[in-house]
């Protein structure tokens, strides 16, 4: 086994990252529209963000490659996303990837 082969995949990936990533829970919310369904809307959080994407939180499991709307609540900016990745669910929501897509680099309104 050579060298960093025994470390933990998310480890070993975080040199492939494309920016820098930061802890901050960022209110936001979120719209798509589901399989065939209305539109949802629903509150969320951040867990981590990035200027091209964000380890969110959501109350409602979201199917992978879902388009979303994000609006920061913050900053007050709308930016769409697509669902990249989605973990577990946890007390507090759904843990679900998403990669922007051509938002603003300061989108989250924090120094990256």
């Amino acid at each position: 086994m050579g060298f960093g082969e025994e470390l933990p995949r998310d480890i070993r990936m975080r040199s492939n990252r494309r920016g820098p990533r930061m802890n901050s829970r960022v209110p936001v919310t979120i719209e798509w529209n589901g399989a065939a369904g209305p539109a949802h809307f629903e509150p969320a959080f951040t867990r981590v963000v990035n200027p091209y994407g964000c380890l969110l939180a959501s109350p409602t499991e979201i199917r992978m490659r879902e388009n979303l709307r994000i609006t920061n609540l913050v900053t007050k900016q709308i930016a769409n996303g697509l669902v990249v990745w989605k973990g577990a669910q946890r007390p507090d929501g759904w843990d679900i990837g998403v990669e922007l897509i051509a938002a603003d680099l300061n989108f989250w309104g924090v120094d990256l």
